[in-house]
């Protein structure tokens, strides 16, 4: 039996969830997200918990069992709390700025880049050089993120460029002079 699988998941009173046919829905006080339950896995609401099981002991459904509750529980805390992942920018004249939904990003190219906002997702800019996406779904806010970072990534000479919050550049030695 899957050790995260058989763990409970504890709803706070705020949240609602309605588990219809291979649906699963949650609402709470920062939006609305949806799963698609795998064939196999049956979630059932009882007692303030979700319990989500699996109809049979196959490679699969063991696979898909810690999964799909991991998911939900996200889904849970992602309506509750909400996910941040932060970014920082390195390099001289390098810097931020948001402008309605789109963020603009002047990170060394000949023209300031424009990242249009995906529906779901603020952003927020401190310091010209730090960068917050924040949101409700932790995949959407990862793959944001990764999308910002896509743009200029860090070189590992001078480590000039977007980097995630604590992210270590490892530097290489420059060429060496005669």
């Amino acid at each position: 039996m899957s050790r995260v699988g058989k763990k409970p998941i504890e709803l706070p009173k705020n949240v609602k969830v309605t588990v219809e046919d291979s649906l699963c829905r949650v609402e709470g006080p920062l939006g609305k997200l949806e799963y698609r339950i795998p064939n196999g896995i049956k979630v059932t609401h009882q007692n303030g918990q979700l319990l989500v099981t699996r109809e049979s002991d196959e490679k699969r459904y063991r696979a898909l069992h810690g999964l799909s509750r991991t998911l939900i529980a996200n889904m849970v805390i992602g309506v509750t709390q909400g996910f941040s992942k932060g970014l920082e920018i390195e390099g001289i004249g390098y810097r931020a700025k948001v402008e309605g939904r789109v963020l603009i990003l002047n990170v060394g190219y000949s023209h300031p880049v424009n990242y249009p906002i995906p529906e779901g997702i603020t952003i927020e800019v401190r310091d010209n050089t730090k960068i917050l996406v924040k949101g409700a779904d932790k995949q959407q806010v990862g793959q944001v993120a990764a999308e910002i970072r896509n743009i200029k990534k860090p070189e590992p000479y001078k480590g000039k460029g977007i980097r995630y919050e604590g992210e270590r550049i490892r530097r290489k030695v420059g060429k060496a002079g005669a």
